[in-house]
């Protein structure tokens, strides 16, 4: 990705809103912090684990563009093993 980085000095995706899919059925929600070789480091996070039960992985980012992401943890580090793909929230927006 090329472009503004948000804060200089940090990652392009610091302090930008993120969507990070991973591998199984868990979602994250949060503003990207960093990625170092623990994985990626999200702050204020909304989880949604599409197990039985839960919404549509849709249903909750809509719901979380509409009225904010419910944080369910403060810090979370989400191995880079287990992430398929990280998305600004903006480009869900459009």
């Amino acid at each position: 990705m090329s472009g503004h980085v948000f804060h200089p000095g940090h990652q392009q995706l610091h302090g930008i809103t993120v969507l990070v899919e991973t591998s199984g059925p868990v979602t994250y929600l949060g503003r990207f912090d960093s990625e170092d070789g623990e994985g990626v480091h999200l702050l204020d996070v909304g989880v949604h684990d599409g197990g039985v039960g839960a919404g549509s992985k849709e249903d909750y980012v809509r719901r979380s563009i509409k009225f904010g992401v419910k944080v369910d943890r403060k810090h979370l580090v989400v191995p880079r093993a287990d992430v398929a793909r990280i998305v600004r929230l903006t480009e869900l927006q459009a």
